[in-house]
């Protein structure tokens, strides 16, 4: 299906100000247990939907908000290439425009980037409800600050998005996930170690028992990486990295409560009581 709701939603929009009543937008509500709940009137953007260009060769794609995530991607890994960032969808009808309202990235982030670096640009509408356009399909025609990065991680608090154009990159000839059971202060060290050297890591994590390392790229740097790391090769890596990313993982089932903490990557192990699990390569 390709709809373009731009008026409609428009229209709706100008209503709720001019009957000073609140929205809460929302795709496929499948990150709704984000944030804090509201009390508002939805505005639902799911059907507004469909890509709108996509050009392999220039690695551009622009699609609209509520275009599911999946289609996304497999458009894209049908021309070989993917969203370097590597976003969580947490639910089957997950939608691009909430995955930038959230700015949801996956165990790539600290290699490869996160989903703000690759938005190039964006069209909404305003708490105004006028139709505004940041940002363009290049890296080179911002001047200055680019506005349509502060829509990734706002939640929908800056307007409503409409479409999305993103970078995206080829998918690596090469990808291979390394175990080692270690210890929480030897894991540490030991991301810190490869991390800080030229290799194709792109995913580093520890669960409590054993460290993951991710490698991604030509073939040939792979293999090098490989043995000079000299882990074993993990059977399921990417079944693994899919569960860390969905937070699928044995981990997040637990019904103690879940708090994040993110201090820098070289910090010491943190005398805290708890199970831990320890992303972004420390």
């Amino acid at each position: 299906m390709n709809q373009n709701l731009s008026q409609q939603l428009q229209q709706q929009v100008l209503s709720a100000i001019e009957a000073r009543q609140p929205l809460r937008i929302q795709g496929s509500g499948s990150k709704n247990h984000l944030g804090r709940t509201t009390q508002a009137t939805l505005l639902d953007v799911s059907e507004h939907r469909g890509i709108v260009s996509y050009d392999p060769v220039e690695l551009v794609i622009t699609a609209r908000a509520g275009t599911p995530l999946r289609e996304l991607e497999q458009t894209l890994a049908e021309a070989g290439q993917m969203l370097p960032f590597e976003p969580p969808h947490f639910g089957p009808n997950a939608t691009l425009g909430g995955t930038i309202a959230c700015g949801l990235s996956g165990p790539s982030r600290p290699f490869s980037g996160s989903a703000r670096d690759y938005l190039l640009g964006v069209k909404l509408i305003n708490g105004r409800g006028e139709l505004l356009r940041f940002g363009g399909q290049v890296m080179k025609n911002v001047a200055g600050y680019d506005c349509s990065r502060l829509m990734a991680g706002a939640m929908g608090t800056l307007g409503v998005l409409l479409e999305v154009s993103l970078k995206v990159l080829p998918r690596p000839a090469a990808q291979i996930t390394l175990v080692n059971k270690t210890s929480l202060p030897r894991a540490l060290e030991t991301m810190n170690r490869w991390a800080g050297r030229s290799l194709p890591l792109n995913a580093a994590c520890y669960d409590g028992e054993n460290l993951y390392l991710r490698l991604s790229g030509a073939g040939t740097a792979v293999k090098s990486a490989h043995q000079l790391i000299g882990y074993e090769a993990q059977p399921d890596g990417d079944a693994f990295w899919q569960r860390v990313k969905e937070h699928q993982h044995p981990f997040f089932q637990s019904e103690q409560p879940l708090w994040r903490l993110s201090v820098p990557a070289n910090t010491a192990p943190i005398d805290i009581p708890g199970t831990w699990f320890i992303d972004w390569s420390g």
